[in-house]
């Protein structure tokens, strides 16, 4: 399976005051030691560098996601995209032009979403977007929404 990993995980793996033992970061982690494939995208990175000001993160981070998987959209994933946010409007969630296209490419590359928004989690009623679920039972991957 592969995790697309959206910003609001790295920014709490990232984060030194980050509560330890969300289930969340702990997927991230094991993922990062190569019990899945870790992907990102430009977007992802982008909103990190925005929130991580110092010279030294932004180099930590820059230097973490060079080694990922990374998800380039295409002019059909933006388009998409726009779908998506479209069916989600419709039915009354609002999600953000970002949040959209990361959505979007996880549905498209069958990519398994991890992520603490909750906006993500009400689109996946909706939209054919899976989210990793904290573990039942003691599995390691999570599950499907």
């Amino acid at each position: 399976m592969s995790l697309l990993v959206d910003t609001s995980v790295w920014s709490l793996l990232l984060r030194r005051d980050s509560p330890p033992g969300l289930p969340e970061v702990l997927a991230l982690r094991r993922a990062l030691r190569g019990e899945e494939i870790v992907a990102t995208t430009g977007v992802v990175v982008q909103e990190l560098l925005h929130g991580f000001v110092s010279a030294s993160a932004q180099a930590a981070i820059r230097e973490t996601f060079g080694v990922l998987e990374c998800l380039t959209p295409t002019f059909d994933d933006h388009v998409e995209a726009a779908g998506v946010r479209n069916r989600l409007r419709s039915t009354g969630v609002e999600i953000g032009a970002i949040d959209a296209l990361i959505a979007q490419l996880a549905i498209a590359g069958r990519h398994m979403l991890l992520t603490t928004d909750k906006d993500f989690h009400l689109a996946a009623r909706y939209v054919e977007l899976d989210i990793w679920q904290e573990p039942r039972g003691g599995s390691p991957t999570g599950q499907q929404v």
